[in-house]
């Protein structure tokens, strides 16, 4: 494969998360409509710059996967001009077994080789481990990617929803680096940036993200990825609280003056921290996934003030 995205272990500055595509949730089979939807999603994310598409091995019990390897079949060249991330290690529960989270060594292989005949490829160019397995033997884990890695199936890889000494632990068993770490990151889920302004503070306790993520990630080469990006449409279209209205506000007056969208300037608040976060748009609208081709193809622009009176308006008090 020849593209540059590959290279830089799927750096794309968004990426397009598949979890929309495929139907319901639930493992019935998908129809032509459904392939047809997800054709269509993935035309307005190349029409928007996005070339890197992000996948996990439970989305819609394995459709998400299914349908956009039907979309990669209809249409010779796609898959060269695309990097392909996917994501294992959540087993999702049914009536025999609770759900958990299983990075087995040979589980993780398996997954491995499902996601990629679902996919219809040959590689993937980014695994990323979904959550940490807290019954995981990390040698054998690591052993496992390595051997994915030797047998060229996987090129890079990444985690998701880890925290740095989780991050430490694998990679110092691991001789390819680790390119990403996706975690729930927006203006609406703001514990990864309020961790480092809360210490000292009484609310500092009720902030569980791991301190020092951020800073372990950007000092390590580490992409972070932020999933939920959107914030789900509090403040493009679902507001609910005064705090959300008046940051909806905000959005579409910045939006305004800058030749843009309120799904831009969401996303470039994100992208405008230094961490270099990626963020992961998953709407399966296609007027809403090119509502956000800016971000794709434009420098963040937003001034030091403005991102900190979007960061406190969506906050509704004031920063300690």
């Amino acid at each position: 494969m020849t593209n540059e995205g590959v290279g830089r272990g799927g750096d794309g500055r968004v990426l397009y998360g598949c979890m929309g595509l495929g139907g319901s949730w639930d493992p019935g089979p998908y129809g032509s409509g459904d392939i047809d939807a997800a054709e269509a999603a993935v035309a307005a994310a190349l029409d928007s710059g996005i070339t890197v598409f992000d996948h996990a091995d439970i989305y819609r019990h394995g459709k998400s996967e299914a349908v956009f390897g039907e979309v990669l079949a209809r249409t010779p060249g796609l898959r060269e001009r695309i990097t392909i991330q996917t994501k294992c290690g959540i087993r999702l529960g049914d009536e025999d077994r609770p759900g958990m989270y299983d990075l087995r060594g040979e589980t993780v292989t398996r997954r491995v080789e499902e996601s990629l005949t679902r996919l219809r490829t040959d590689v993937i160019d980014v695994l990323l481990l979904h959550r940490p397995d807290p019954l995981a033997d990390v040698d054998s884990l690591a052993s496992a990617l390595t051997s994915l890695h030797r047998q060229g199936l996987v090129r890079r890889f990444g985690v998701s929803n880890m925290g740095a000494a989780q991050i430490a632990h694998l990679q110092a068993r691991l001789d390819q680096p680790l390119v990403a770490n996706q975690l729930e990151m927006s203006l609406h889920s703001r514990d990864w940036v309020e961790a480092g302004v809360l210490l000292n503070t009484p609310a500092s306790g009720a902030n569980g993200f791991p301190f020092g993520t951020l800073e372990h990630c950007r000092d390590h080469g580490i992409r972070l990825q932020a999933w939920g990006a959107l914030a789900q449409g509090r403040f493009t279209g679902r507001q609910q609280t005064p705090a959300e209205r008046a940051t909806a506000e905000l959005l579409a007056g910045l939006a305004r003056r800058k030749e843009t969208t309120p799904e831009t300037v969401l996303l470039w608040w994100l992208m405008r921290h230094p961490s270099r976060i990626a963020p992961v748009i998953g709407t399966a609208r296609p007027d809403r996934i090119r509502a956000c081709r800016d971000a794709a193809v434009r420098e963040p622009d937003l001034t030091h003030e403005e991102w900190y009176e979007l960061w406190v308006t969506a906050r509704g008090v004031p920063l300690p």
